[in-house]
């Protein structure tokens, strides 16, 4: 098939060089000439501006997207739509938050384009593993798309959730869920680095915990992986950024009246991870010092 690719990161790079490896036409455009070139150069079709792009399609054309949620998904929509025409198919596959995708699909849907919504998992694996791929979109929509799906999926790698929106927000519950999984390994291993009683391998551990342990899962041999290039992690800073996803989640769970203790404090501790010196630490130190007299120490 033929299809354009939007924004060439290390997502979007990667899907345009599997989708080509798989015999798919990619049509590419990113912000930066130089990404363009790279993709060109293993055998993609250049575009040197957005508009341009529904240009080099044939109806239905099918434009992918992967900028950042919010408002570039929607200004790149603005661009794209004019230049489509009905049955066309705008697929989002970055993590957008699923109520922005609803409205979305309903306001393109007047202008008789569909819009799929695809929450894409892999990371910098999925040129060579595949990628996971939940899927929100019409029957007539999935079923078009489908050839572009299979060929960036691994086997049983993809399925259709449900009407526009419900992609995302598999997508969304997937990334909470990420969320705790990650917290608790952290934490654990943190216990296991701190003993005083033992000087633990963390490399060794991870390694075993990988061969048939309850706990073994691909997360664990990343970490496996990353204690062999450096057991103390000593280049990096304990800082951890959240793609927004964990929020949404959430705030989702609080909607619905469903508690999620785990993934909430799993988010507020990548807040807390961005803080050099915390205030309310602070606080809780000179209140029990006032109370108690309890020492303080000083900055």
């Amino acid at each position: 098939m033929r299809l354009a690719m939007i924004g060439l990161g290390r997502m979007g790079g990667n899907m345009s060089e599997r989708l080509m490896k798989g015999g798919h036409e990619v049509v590419v455009f990113d912000r930066t000439p130089e990404a363009v070139q790279k993709y060109v150069a293993k055998g993609a079709t250049p575009t040197s501006t957005l508009a341009e792009v529904t240009a080099k399609l044939k109806s239905p054309r099918i434009a992918w997207i992967m900028v950042p949620s919010g408002k570039p998904v929607d200004d790149t929509i603005a661009v794209l739509a004019p230049g489509m025409s009905k049955g066309d198919v705008i697929i989002d596959g970055g993590n957008s938050n699923f109520h922005d995708t609803m409205r979305r699909g309903a306001d393109l849907k007047t202008k008789g384009i569909h819009f799929v919504d695809s929450g894409t998992s892999g990371g910098i694996w999925g040129l060579a593993n595949g990628y996971c791929l939940m899927i929100g979109a019409s029957p007539e929509a999935f079923k078009l798309c489908e050839p572009i799906f299979k060929t960036l999926a691994p086997a049983d790698g993809y399925a259709h959730m449900g009407p526009t929106g419900a992609g995302h927000y598999v997508k969304m519950i997937h990334n909470g869920i990420e969320y705790g999984m990650l917290q608790a390994y952290a934490e654990g291993y943190e216990i296991l680095h701190a003993s005083k009683n033992f000087k633990l391998d963390l490399h060794k551990i991870a390694a075993v915990w990988n061969r048939g342990s309850v706990v073994r899962s691909w997360l664990n041999e990343l970490a496996e992986t990353a204690f062999e290039k450096d057991g103390e992690l000593s280049d990096l800073r304990g800082y951890v950024e959240d793609s927004g996803e964990g929020r949404w989640t959430v705030q989702e769970a609080i909607d619905l009246d469903v508690p999620a203790p785990v993934i909430t404090l799993s988010l507020l501790t990548r807040l807390r991870s961005r803080q050099a010196d915390s205030f309310s630490a602070k606080v809780i130190a000179a209140l029990r010092n006032e109370f108690g007299g309890h020492a303080v120490k000083k900055a």
